[in-house]
């Protein structure tokens, strides 16, 4: 059975016009969040503590900045756009003493409440709202009169609206333009974990490094390897975001049809698969989320060491040298 997608005629705005949202944290998501409500006319009001260096930026965007603690006792709806390891701190220390019932608690991740590192009050609406996009996407989608899609999912709804809201909200920041699914917290967890890990940031840069290896081993050029297995991966993936893998298929040559669809099962196979599963499986067992919390609590010395080691591979120092002769590359500021 096909999930039902939500629209903007499914949500109505005026749910959030009385009252007041606060952002806590003004990073890329929050950033997005914060403008896109706004620019929606709805009353938003910034959360920091008291030297954080976005103070200025938000209020170069027009934006009310308050200390976190005073920005959760003004609000209707808190919104969390802090990381995973920021937020339950943060929650103890500034927030979680300002609560009062009848408010609601929105994230654009799961993992904080699936995992419990956050456990809320019975009498506060406890909400989703995850944009399928990073912060900057969020925003420019929105500007452009468009919007990146999203996902809402309910986990306490002492006030029955907590629907409602979490809709308002997706349409506030444009989600509901492109469509909206709901979920639990529990599915949106632990897929989009196993997505970041399995495919769309271990997965791909893994696949990329051995191919990268794998061409230099063999005598080709590095700089060759590098145009081959990295640079050109953009156009491949902007096809399928555009028009699916099918549709990528029609679009490329007939010898990389042919290598795609008899080539690609064997190296990307069922033993892949296979440990794909054993991902999942530690991702649904909590034995991901614990291992990560307690890396985070020992000071992150293991991701360090790895970020460090995953830094020096030879496609780092090619790539930044082959990067800097592309002058049409000059970042683009956001909106």
């Amino acid at each position: 059975m096909a999930a039902r997608i939500y629209t903007d005629k499914d949500a109505d705005l005026r749910w959030l016009k009385r009252k007041t949202c606060a952002v806590i944290g003004f990073g890329a998501q929050g950033r997005a969040h914060a403008l896109n409500l706004r620019d929606s006319g709805i009353s938003v009001i910034v959360g920091l503590y008291p030297g954080s260096k976005s103070r200025v930026r938000a209020r170069r965007s027009s934006l009310e900045v308050l200390d976190t603690a005073e920005a959760a006792r003004r609000a209707d709806i808190i919104f969390f756009g802090l990381s995973d390891t920021q937020m339950p701190v943060i929650y103890a220390e500034q927030i979680a003493s300002s609560l009062r019932p009848g408010q609601t608690l929105l994230f654009a991740h799961g993992f904080a409440i699936y995992y419990r590192t956050i456990i809320p009050r019975k009498d506060v609406d406890v909400v989703m709202v995850a944009p399928k996009g990073l912060g900057p996407m969020v925003r420019r989608e929105f500007v452009r009169g468009r919007g990146a899609p999203g996902l809402i999912a309910i986990y306490q709804n002492p006030s029955r609206h907590a629907k409602q809201t979490a809709l308002a909200w997706a349409k506030g920041i444009g989600c509901t333009r492109a469509g909206v699914l709901e979920t639990t917290f529990r599915e949106e967890t632990e897929t989009d974990l196993f997505g970041e890990q399995a495919v769309l940031c271990g997965g791909t840069s893994a696949l990329i490094r051995a191919g990268f290896e794998t061409l230099v081993r063999a005598g080709y050029p590095p700089e060759l390897a590098y145009f081959e297995c990295l640079h050109e991966l953009k156009f491949i993936v902007d096809l399928i975001h555009e028009a699916g893998i099918a549709g990528m298929r029609r679009l490329i040559s007939d010898t990389a049809k042919w290598g795609e669809l008899t080539v690609g099962p064997k190296i990307v196979d069922q033993t892949v698969q296979r440990r794909m599963m054993a991902a999942l499986r530690e991702i649904r067992s909590g034995k991901f989320a614990r291992d990560f919390i307690q890396e985070m609590k020992t000071g992150g010395r293991r991701s360090a060491k790895l970020l460090t080691e995953s830094e020096k591979h030879p496609i780092e120092k090619v790539g930044a040298r082959l990067r800097g002769l592309m002058s049409w590359k000059a970042k683009t500021k956001n909106p």
